[in-house]
């Protein structure tokens, strides 16, 4: 055998590089499209959501400055989660999805569970991302004395078939998209760590303000170290804050994975991907514990108190104000505005791919009709159910009691993808150990001790979803998916098995 191939479990030989980029499409009715630096920003986007802007001052008021070290610690967890999907997409390139190598080395039923499961996860989250671009875009418009909340509807009617119209044009139309995203979104943190610099060095000090979002004025303060150091705990709040503030911190970092989705329409996958993924680590150091330790530096950390109504001002608009821009708060909400739509448009694309995944191995007729690519090389059907299916948020929103259960649906959400997250663990585990390991591969280090960890971390999180009233009945209503459709998806394998075998 060449060093240019290897063997598959099936005795064909698949290419090993990139130099035959033609052989290793063969059975990818998809485009390659996707560039190095359009993967590149598609995974920094996926790491940056509106959690960094909006909920930040939560997550430091949980437990205070300790939080750095919850955000390195679930950083590098889920690092080693992107390295295990990161192998098995270098070892077959040309899936659509990590979800795929569930059900090869799982079996069909876990495959069906997690396909299925993770394609409505998707959708329930996109639900809320889209009600969250329209509520951010009318605070946007707020802040000019503009009230358009009877217009949220149409706002993200317009926001969702825009972002529609990109992923249907072709998947180098959504790499740019995102690519243009991302920029923002990185301008703004960058720029956030910049006047902390610059404050930090001419000691800047700044009056009380009225910030915006904030139902009392804030004090006067100063900008330095102290604010960090000064009656530093691990646990401030007690173990129970600091406990709870791990599964609000793996929730800030939730679909990190979609940059494992990109990979059947990347140019160069093999080189691209290790690449995107190694890079995660310096990501999460400048993007989340550099913003938190720049805005800590400002802010002290026990500035950060709840509103009456239990909500938190955004601690980047808080800064920016402190430091004399008093049109931070139309800046910021631009931003979460970007950030939304950048969440919005990759689910889309993820949702799309993942259900066009799941028609083509579908026994339905119905169903397999979604598993059709269009003159563009793009699975326009499975995108436009997916949009249809989020399209619903305005009607939900509108009736609250339909919009009660749907939060404690979408809260479930949260749970049911740990059980994907564990199992996608566990086909690694399965993968290393059958004949299709690649030892030349994109290996994740100490497999047999960082997967346990891994596994062990993912577990660790459902268990926390406990210990808070707010979380336990998604948590409860995870478990009882997992036994239902799970079983469901069981048995529907077994007796396909047997079929097969007859």
């Amino acid at each position: 055998m060449s060093d240019d191939t290897e063997a598959g479990t099936d005795g064909l030989q698949l290419p090993r590089n990139d130099v035959s980029m033609g052989e290793q499409s063969k059975g990818n009715s998809l485009e390659r499209g996707l560039t190095n630096r359009h993967v590149q920003f598609i995974a920094i986007g996926g790491t940056i959501g509106t959690g960094l802007f909006l909920g930040s001052g939560k997550s430091i008021a949980l437990t205070g400055p300790s939080i750095i070290l919850v955000y390195i610690l679930v950083g590098a967890v889920m690092f080693l989660f992107m390295r295990a999907i990161g192998e098995l997409m270098y070892r077959d390139p040309n899936q659509h999805t990590f979800i795929n190598f569930i059900g090869r080395y799982l079996g069909p039923g876990w495959g069906h569970f997690a396909g299925w499961s993770y394609w409505i996860v998707l959708i329930l989250i996109g639900l809320t991302e889209l009600t969250a671009v329209g509520t951010y875009f009318v605070t946007f418009f707020s802040t000019f004395g503009f009230n358009l909340k009877q217009w949220q509807w149409l706002i993200e009617l317009c926001f969702l078939v825009l972002l529609v119209a990109i992923n249907l044009i072709a998947v180098k139309a959504f790499g740019e998209t995102e690519f243009w995203f991302s920029m923002i979104k990185i301008t703004l943190i960058l720029g956030l760590i910049a006047t902390a610099v610059v404050m930090l060095i001419v000691g800047y000090h700044y009056p009380a303000v009225h910030v915006h979002g904030l139902d009392h004025v804030s004090s006067a303060g100063h900008v330095g170290f102290d604010n960090i150091l000064n009656g530093f705990k691990l646990a401030p709040n007690g173990p129970m804050a600091f406990l709870m503030s791990f599964q609000m911190v793996f929730f800030a970092y939730e679909t990190i994975e979609f940059v494992g989705v990109t990979v059947s329409e990347t140019k160069n996958p093999r080189k691209v991907l290790p690449k995107a993924i190694n890079e995660l680590i310096g990501r999460i150091l400048i993007f989340y514990v550099g913003a938190l330790i720049s805005i800590m530096l400002i802010v002290p950390w026990r500035t950060f108190q709840p509103n009456e109504d239990g909500t938190f001002a955004s601690p980047f608009v808080m800064v920016f104000q402190y430091a004399g821009f008093n049109w931070a708060s139309a800046l910021v909400f631009f931003v979460v505005i970007t950030a939304a739509s950048s969440a919005l448009n990759s689910l889309l694309y993820s949702a799309g791919r993942h259900l066009f995944q799941v028609a083509l191995e579908s026994p339905n007729a119905v169903i397999r009709k979604l598993g059709v690519v269009s003159r563009r090389k793009v699975p326009a059907r499975a995108i436009l159910a997916s949009a249809a299916l989020i399209l619903l948020a305005p009607a939900i929103n509108a009736v609250p009691q339909v919009s009660s259960a749907f939060v404690l649906f979408s809260s479930a959400s949260s749970a049911v993808i740990l059980f994907v997250y564990i199992l996608t663990m566990v086909a690694h585990r399965r993968y290393r150990m059958s004949n299709d390991f690649d030892p030349d591969g994109f290996l994740m280090p100490a497999y047999k001790v960082t997967s346990v960890i891994t596994i062990v971390f993912f577990v660790f999180i459902y268990c926390t979803l406990f210990l808070s009233k707010e979380t336990t009945a998604p948590a409860a209503l995870g478990l009882l998916w997992l036994l239902c459709f799970g079983g469901y998806s069981l048995i529907k394998g077994r007796k396909a098995g047997v079929a097969l075998e007859r």
